[in-house]
């Protein structure tokens, strides 16, 4: 035993409880919620519930329980009977119990549960003599050998399952109810015969010895691989652990008059505003869930709706469900939420067995949050609050219709949400070309290159067999808002054979393949999707929202129709424009390559009057579309060696397409490849060494300013921005450049545009020196995705290879890469911030990495004072959500 000196146990039942609902942590959800009931004097049977404390305690001394506990948990025990008018283990006025998991976080079916605990061979007849119903007494003991032999002892359910499913058979029973009250005499003494011959003890007959096995059973649960699981795809923490709710047993199955149901305030898949659940006459909670028996449909309404024959309970017992829909009211003002109940209704009695906020779809939470704020039950500010950004991507992609049959071949990363099928094509050009003849593909690659970028447009999805959430493929299919499952690493891709194999199938170019961006599975053949639509509710909501942040929302776009889908979803400009992508496009390519291959400047700039006006074109429509919103340009970012083939056959097909020399080609190639190219000749170097690109770029840049300030009288703000600058003397000496073109431009077309240089602070050095830049940078944009590998010195397209097991040992409590690591890459942001400010107090700050769409990141944002963030075009409304959040919520513990 180890010494505790805070209160172990809180009692609840008889109209009042010691505990109340805000003390969720150290009560659990369900018994926070029990001591909440009990105090509104609603019908609640007697409990009491050991805290958390004690499991953390449990798990923190070798599993022993504190001093104390053993004498508590006694003296609540008898409380419980005197409410109840019973006594634990009396053999002729019996106190059962329930003993149930009640984590501070909701884990349905997560953790152990034990019922009509208290029962043995003699308190059985007790039982049966008090209720007069010798076959309900012998039920519900054979229950509780099943139940708690799989609990706590160990043994298979499904072994009882067994014996009583033979058992039926044999009698030609379809029901349990059928079952005669000797023969489950009978099947009681099988039942133990079953637990003797697997566990080699006798079933246990001392309730005291029950009640800790069930006790410790439930603890114990809290680190079983299902509940592990569950918190780790909810971020839950193991340090929260679980309390565990010891309650006085009420009946659903005495009979006729006697049921047990489940149900839910409003619709929790639409969030309709009528009661939706069901409940089983003559039966306990786990027949509701367990799928033995047809539950019945609580309202009349809803089984008219089902075309059920079996009668609701608002027919069976008028008067009950009168009070429980009154009840239900009562809690749902009360919580001011959707709830989700369990009753148990004891010979005509009701009873309430919990509480708590039901779990919805994201279409049912805008609908709910919408309707509760309009009905006055909460604030416009809640209303926002209630809903989880990143659960807004199922709204905006396509998702599988959940009644489609699946056959899952591999499961990847979860890179970019959304479904979709096509056929497979290993090869962006070919991509391409059948996208032209209107047929869907699905582009699978062992990685993708920035090369693959028009086969990644032309594609329906994206799979990859390497690489993380933050690779290549995972950034520009979140861009694009294309379904994308990275680092699958079961499948095995052979580029030569033209074949894909997982899970021992084989399938080849052609073959149709489906992929599931969301939860990161890869499926054989053609699975129908279900394209959402954005509800009315969605854009009330979405209006709040932005009423209420601080932040501006800008898009990561470059091409027009990223542009158009940001400006649907509600962007305020352009964070950033990557250029490079630009240079791609198989118009202009054979130019770059062009300028790449000429020996002097006159060959390199008469390739980049080439490419010049098809620039400008892009500029152009992306500020008409963007129409007087600011937006960043990123100059050329890449190293030069990512615009030429690198494999031999490429070289050739190349030098015979351009008429090159190919021995020329070929040591140009060699010529520009880096051993670390993320660390190499790219970004502010590039411009140094060849400023003729960076002048060609800033003259697309204003030329197009000026034809659409010239055109619409809108003049845009374009924000120059220079990549990957570590001194002030780069920027100057690029900026130099760029002001020197953005005269010869006015003074060519008689107009002067506005304008902004800035920088990208994506290197530690860059955060440091901040001050000093900030004297030449009029805004800083700060890249968080190459800030966070040069800070950690991990490649991100790497990462995913020992990432997960970093966070699953908890040496970083989440991937760096996908939630801003606050406390480092943070810091250097906070400095960068300060620094800037103090030299340039009107400097504008905003962030453009994949952290953008983040809302962990985004509440950094706000709490660091920036001016914006950035996000691909489909994280645009997660975006405005979280950074409203933000706002109230940096607001709320400021005003504490």
């Amino acid at each position: 035993m180890a010494a505790v000196s805070a209160k172990l146990v809180y009692r609840f039942g008889g109209g009042s409880a010691e505990g109340e609902a805000s003390m969720k942590a150290l009560l659990g959800g369900k018994g926070a919620n029990l001591a909440e009931m009990a105090n509104l004097g609603l019908p609640v049977p007697p409990g009491f519930t050991i805290t958390t404390d004690v499991c953390t305690g449990f798990y923190r001394n070798n599993r022993c329980y504190p001093d104390g506990l053993r004498a508590d948990v006694d003296s609540a025990l008898a409380e419980v009977g005197r409410i109840a008018g019973a006594v634990f283990g009396d053999a002729k006025r019996p106190l059962l119990v329930s003993v149930r998991s009640g984590a501070r976080a909701s884990m349905p079916g997560m953790m152990d549960t034990v019922l009509n605990l208290g029962l043995n061979d003699q308190t059985v007849e007790g039982l049966a003599a008090r209720s007069g119903d010798r076959r309900f007494a012998y039920d519900s003991y054979r229950r509780f050998i099943g139940m708690y032999s799989d609990v706590v002892l160990g043994v298979d359910h499904a072994e009882f399952e067994d014996i009583l499913g033979g058992f039926k058979d044999e009698k030609g029973y379809s029901l349990d109810t059928e079952v005669l009250a000797e023969e489950w005499l009978g099947l009681i003494q099988r039942y133990k015969a079953l637990v003797e011959q697997e566990t080699d003890k006798p079933f246990p007959q001392d309730v005291n010895e029950q009640l800790w096995g069930a006790i410790g059973a439930v603890f114990q649960s809290w680190m079983s691989a299902r509940a592990i699981t569950y918190r780790k795809l909810n971020a839950i923490p193991e340090e929260w652990g679980t309390a565990v709710n010891v309650q006085a047993m009420v009946f659903g199955n005495m009979g006729e008059t006697s049921a047990t149901g489940v149900a839910f305030t409003r619709n929790p898949s639409t969030g309709e505003k009528r009661l939706y659940g069901e409940f089983l006459v003559n039966a306990q909670g786990e027949d509701v869930v367990a799928g033995i028996r047809t539950p019945q449909n609580i309202t009349e309404e809803a089984r008219i709706d089902a075309g059920s024959e079996a009668p609701s309970l608002e027919a069976l017992m008028p008067e009950t469900f009168t009070e429980l829909a009154a009840t239900f009211a009562t809690l749902e003002r009360h919580y001011r939420d959707m709830q989700d109940l369990e009753f148990t209704i004891q010979e005509g009695k009701l009873w309430m067995l919990q509480a708590r906020s039901g779990k919805r779809t994201t279409q049912a939470a805008l609908r709910i949050a919408v309707d509760m704020a309009q009905e006055g039950l909460i604030t416009r500010d809640e209303a926002v609050m209630r809903i989880d950004p990143a659960a807004l991507d199922q709204l905006l992609h396509p998702t599988l219709d959940p009644k489609a049959k699946r056959e899952v071949l591999a499961t990847g990363l979860p890179a970019s949400p959304g479904a979709a099928s096509g056929e497979i094509v290993f090869d962006a050009g070919e991509a391409e070309r059948l996208k032209a003849l209107n047929r869907r593909v699905i582009l699978v690659r062992i990685e993708t290159s920035p090369e693959d970028i028009h086969g990644m447009h032309a594609a329906e999805g994206i799979l990859t067999t390497r690489g993380g959430m933050t690779s290549h493929a995972a950034v520009v299919a979140r861009g694009m808002g294309k379904p994308c499952v990275s680092g699958a690493g079961q499948v095995r891709v052979d580029y030569q054979a033209g074949t894909l194999i997982a899970l021992g199938v084989t399938l080849k170019k052609g073959d149709i393949l489906t992929i599931d961006g969301s939860t990161g599975q890869v499926m054989k053949g053609e699975v129908a999707t279900i394209k959402p639509e954005l509800s009315g509710d969605f854009a009330t909501l979405m209006g709040w929202a932005d009423t209420a942040r601080r932040m501006k929302v800008r898009a990561n776009a470059e091409t027009p129709l990223d542009a158009r889908t940001a400006r649907d979803f509600g962007a305020e400009g352009i964070g950033l424009c990557r250029t490079e992508h630009m240079f791609f496009e198989v118009d202009r390519i054979r130019a770059v390559r062009e300028m790449i291959l000429a020996s002097k400047e006159e060959g390199r700039r008469a390739a980049l009057a080439k490419i010049l006006p098809m620039q400008r074109k892009d500029f152009i429509a992306l500020f008409d579309i963007m129409a007087g919103l600011p937006v960043t340009i990123r100059l050329l970012d890449p190293p030069l060696h990512e615009f030429l083939p690198q494999a031999d056959h490429e070289i050739e097909e190349v030098a015979d397409e351009m008429n090159a020399d190919l021995e020329t080609l070929r040591a140009r190639v060699a010529e520009l490849h880096e051993f670390n190219p993320m660390l190499g000749h790219r970004g502010v170097r590039l411009a140094i060494t060849y400023p003729e690109i960076a002048e060609m770029q800033a003259r697309a840049i204003f030329e197009a300013a000026t034809d659409v300030a010239k055109r619409t009288g809108k003049a845009p703000i374009p924000e120059v921005m220079v990549p990957l600058v570590a001194a002030k003397s780069e920027l100057d000496m690029i900026k130099q450049r760029i002001t020197a073109t953005a005269a010869a431009v006015a003074k060519e077309t008689g107009v002067t545009i506005e304008y902004l240089v800035g920088t990208m602070i994506e290197l530690p050095r860059a955060a440091l020196r901040a001050g000093e830049i900030a004297e030449s940078a009029e805004f800083f944009s700060f890249g968080t995705n190459d800030l966070t590998q040069t800070t950690f010195g991990i490649s991100r397209d790497d990462a995913a290879r020992f990432i997960g097991e970093y966070t699953a040992k908890g040496i970083f409590k989440t991937d760096p890469f996908i939630t801003l690591d606050t406390e480092g890459v943070g810091e250097l942001v906070r400095m960068a911030a300060e620094r800037g400010k103090a030299v340039r107090p009107a400097i504008k700050l905003g962030i453009c990495g994949e952290h953008g769409g983040d809302p962990a990141s985004i509440f950094f944002c706000e709490t660091t004072g920036l001016d914006y963030v950035s996000c691909s075009p489909f994280r645009v409304p997660i975006a405005r959500l979280a950074a409203a959040q933000a706002t109230i919520g940096n607001r709320l513990n400021f005003s504490d």
